[in-house]
């Protein structure tokens, strides 16, 4: 009797720690996914505001390059002026390229590891 009711026990453990596992490996796959569409949702952002400031930048550049040909009276040194103004810009942002690294991972740890499950 008593091995009758041991035998019982243990097969309900074994149970119990199947779908403990089962659980676990399911909610693992929910996080993984949460973070995956966070970082998806977050490039196609960034790609369509990139693309549009891209543009809009272009059109911009373009308008300052000839009024500076205008004011200098040769168009090639307007848009040279424009040129090196973004060169410098490149420069500039490789130069402080590892401060930008910190507030990325922050931001993006914050999302991957947030404890709260009911977003």
């Amino acid at each position: 009797m008593a091995f009758e009711a041991l035998k019982e026990s243990i097969l309900e453990t074994d149970d119990n720690i199947h779908g403990y596992i089962k659980s676990s490996e399911d909610y693992i796959k929910l996080k993984s996914f949460k973070a995956l569409m966070i970082g998806i949702i977050f490039i196609t952002k960034t790609l369509i505001i990139g693309a549009l400031s891209s543009i809009a930048l272009l059109v911009i550049s373009f308008a300052i390059a000839f009024k500076l040909a205008q004011i200098l009276e040769n168009t090639f040194y307007g848009f040279l002026i424009v040129g090196l103004f973004y060169v410098l810009v490149v420069i500039l942002i490789y130069v402080f390229r590892t401060k930008l690294n910190t507030p990325l991972i922050r931001k993006f740890s914050n999302y991957y590891f947030t404890k709260d499950d009911t977003k």
